[in-house]
């Protein structure tokens, strides 16, 4: 069983102090018997209580205010986690029964979410250009597997030519991306031929294999397959997920999943950094993903929201990866 020591940090500094700041974080990972964390050590800039609570798809999500006048705001954890390999579905049962239970779920509460097909004009022309005919006439596990492959076949991972706001017509038009646009785009393919599909965020982790995403943040679909459960599958390497990868959060896309989004009040000149490394049992570092990246907003008064953390975060990832 792998044994990872991940180390993710998010600084943000400002030019003049702030006060009241606000926010939340996904930095939790997934417990169950797939995944057990050993320790996890969290340190927050002016060490604030931290309110720690499930969310409406499980997730551990914690909240916490710093409300004190600070020029910087650090995130610190540090995590040791155990993962275990998973069995693959064995796919013996008729395809027409395994259809047919798909769509006997499709009204249920766990799975409406994961079939809602997310604002994309382009549904009917990747209907037609990926011939989604040939999915339904094999079983899920397969179509699954296939549109998973035709991802990573069909579109180039090229850093910088997509943001956090790119929406999943663009990313079909460009026919490149990272992690979070290939998850994207897999989850319109899968959900368009009716197998439930969630986005998924965490790490992963190989050692030495050279994997794209290694070392950072990381991004991945799972589908439901009829007679299993949950199957995770990484379009941006084109493999079934397993005991190289640590789950953080799942959600319908990205902005579920957000490792750190929040507000605060005052200037909007900062620099955010973040860095990400991962160790193995052998004491080899992988640091080739987790340099640190700096930005400098533009001036625009008190910032808020999205505009503050959240937007600012996920462009940074987007270029680790």
């Amino acid at each position: 069983m792998p044994q990872f020591k991940i180390h993710h940090v998010t600084r943000y500094t400002y030019e003049v102090p702030v006060r009241e700041s606000a926010n939340q974080i996904i930095l939790f990972p997934v417990k169950d018997e797939y995944q057990t964390v050993l320790k996890q050590d969290l340190f927050i800039t002016g060490e604030p209580v931290v309110d720690i609570y499930k969310d409406y798809y499980g997730n551990e999500v914690g909240s916490f205010t710093f409300a004190d006048a600070h020029t910087e705001l650090k995130i610190d954890s540090k995590i040791e986690v155990v993962t275990k390999a998973r069995p693959l579905p064995v796919d013996s049962t008729p395809k027409e029964e395994q259809w047919d239970s798909l769509q006997a779920v499709k009204y249920q509460v766990p799975f409406i979410d994961f079939l809602k097909q997310e604002s994309c004009e382009a549904v009917d022309e990747i209907k037609r250009d990926t011939h989604v005919g040939q999915y339904l006439q094999v079983t899920p596990l397969t179509a699954a597997q296939k549109l998973n492959e035709y991802v990573f076949r069909q579109f180039q991972y090229i850093k910088g030519v997509t943001s956090v706001e790119t929406t999943p017509d663009e990313i079909w038009k460009l026919k490149a991306g990272v992690c979070q646009d290939f998850a994207h785009i897999l989850l319109v393919m899968l959900r368009m031929t009716g197998i439930p599909a969630r986005y998924v965020s965490g790490y992963v982790c190989p050692n030495r294999n050279g994997m794209r995403g290694e070392g950072a943040t990381h991004a991945w679909v799972e589908s439901y397959i009829p007679n299993y459960g949950w199957l995770g599958l990484d379009p941006t390497n084109n493999c079934f997920v397993n005991d190289l990868h640590v789950r953080l959060a799942v959600g319908r896309n990205f902005s579920d999943c957000s490792p750190v989004k929040g507000t605060y009040k005052g200037t909007s000149n900062h620099n955010l950094e973040v860095g990400v490394s991962v160790s193995y049992e052998d004491g080899h570092i992988n640091d080739d993903q987790g340099t640190i990246l700096t930005v400098q907003p533009s001036t625009n008064g008190e910032q808020k929201g999205d505009e503050n953390s959240y937007r600012r975060y996920m462009e940074m990832i987007q270029q680790q990866q």
